[in-house]
């Protein structure tokens, strides 16, 4: 496609210029003479864009940074090339002169006070992930512990009063309503919000309306994808146990597993076997490794995932068909899922319980697709002896943080975030502190 002179203005869409019935146009500033029409777009030429770049983007991210790079400083040449049309263009319809030269300096403040709201499944981490950056970046914070896990967040704020001023760490514990209070209030500047998607959007609605800054940590539907070159006596308890841990109460906890077909039989046998051997209890009791789960509310709601399942799908991991038991406290067994529905609840929705569905692949391409075929995107694992085949997928995840041979491992120097409707903005490393800072730009007129 040729560049047009400079009096000619129309849409671009996939690479083709197009115009549209409907004309508008601007007005040059300095003349009030009108400028050249232009294209008024219409929702049809919305999704034809949309779907021209989503079909690009598919080939696009996989060019190599340096060819990226390459095409990016050519088109920067034919911009310079073409500076004082660009330049005329630009008085004739903003107005505005060249600018004189400058030194610039990006320095990053403190947003000032924030709110760190603190989900139930790990009360005491999150709180301490929140708090000792905000405090570093110069912030002031009030934590809000969870109303069904307040004690921790608590002391730790009444021990901080050792060491920080009056009013730099807080900790409030309320019902329902402390939370909208936090996030809407006027003088808090940043929300750091750890909890489900659908809360996640509601935490990121009622800041909206004063523009308080947000970094979102939320839910998950981590899809694990085994290969069929795996000791799948070994690897098979060590992928289903990352979806027991916390009795599955964790967000990066693997909550779909896809095995490669050739291998699949022997690997729910010896996923079913391991999970009979798991011990649930108290977490005082010797020897448990899944505990209750935290609170009734969340009890019922993974108890609802059974509802769609046959006793024969239950007794593939407990003889008696039972996942449940009528008696005090909110345990549920591990469970192993034999092949559910693609469309199936356990298998779209995230369970935050020990109920992990088991499901076949034979095709990578496919699997891929299917692992990213999802509004979540917080991690992903990929098991695999032939590491070139498994970093080539591991690539290809859309999702936060991804796994070789492993899965929820983390370290506090590596930035963590979600992709999609996991959230938005990142925790730890050096691109978390960011999250805790504004940028200024401070122009130094030479």
């Amino acid at each position: 496609m040729t560049f047009s002179v400079f009096d000619n203005y129309q849409n671009t869409i996939n690479g083709v210029q197009t115009s549209t019935a409907e004309k508008r146009h601007g007005i040059n500033p300095a003349t009030g003479e009108p400028n050249p029409d232009v294209p008024v777009a219409t929702a049809e030429d919305v999704d034809k864009a949309v779907a021209a770049a989503e079909e690009a983007f598919k080939t696009w991210s996989e060019v190599p940074f340096v060819e990226r790079q390459k095409a990016l400083l050519a088109f920067a040449d034919a911009i310079e090339k073409h500076a004082e049309d660009f330049s005329k263009l630009l008085v004739q319809e903003q107005g505005k002169p060249d600018s004189a030269e400058k030194k610039i300096v990006v320095r990053h403040t403190p947003i000032g006070v924030a709110a760190g709201i603190i989900p139930w499944n790990f009360p005491l981490a999150l709180a301490v992930i929140k708090l000792a950056p905000a405090l570093l970046t110069g912030n002031v914070i009030i934590i809000k512990p969870s109303p069904f896990t307040p004690y921790c967040g608590l002391k730790l704020a009444e021990l901080a009063q050792q060491f920080f001023p009056p009013g730099v760490v807080q900790a409030l514990s309320g019902d329902d309503r402390l939370g909208p209070w936090l996030t809407a209030h006027p003088g808090i500047g940043k929300i750091s919000f750890t909890g489900s998607s659908a809360t996640g959007k509601k935490v990121m609605e009622s800041a909206s309306k004063t523009l308080k800054r947000v970094t979102l940590e939320l839910g998950g539907k981590d899809a694990a994808i085994v290969c069929k070159n795996v000791d799948v006596k070994s690897v098979a308890p060590q992928v289903v146990s990352k979806g027991f841990l916390n009795s599955g109460q964790i967000c990066l906890a693997v909550k779909r597993i896809y095995v490669h077909e050739s291998i699949y039989e022997e690997f729910r046998d010896a996923a079913v076997a391991y999970a009979k051997t798991v011990q649930v209890g108290p977490g005082t009791q010797e020897g448990v490794f899944m505990g209750p789960l935290q609170n009734s509310m969340q009890y019922e709601k993974v108890k609802g995932f059974f509802a769609d399942l046959t006793k024969e799908q239950l007794s593939l991991t407990h003889t008696d068909g039972k996942a449940f038991d009528d008696k005090p406290g909110y345990f549920i067994k591990p469970t192993i899922i034999d092949r559910p529905a693609e469309d199936s609840r356990i298998a779209t929705e995230e369970q935050f319980g020990p109920i992990v569905p088991l499901l076949t692949w034979n095709d990578e391409s496919e699997v891929i697709a299917r692992a990213n075929n999802t509004r979540m995107g917080l991690g992903a694992s990929v098991w695999s002896s032939d590491l070139d085949e498994a970093a080539r997928i591991a690539a290809k995840l859309q999702a936060g943080s991804v796994w070789v041979n492993t899965h929820f491992e983390s370290d506090p120097r590596a930035p963590f975030g979600g992709h999609k409707e996991s959230g938005i903005g990142t925790e730890n490393g050096l691109h978390g502190l960011r999250q805790w800072c504004n940028l200024q730009t401070l122009y130094l007129k030479k």
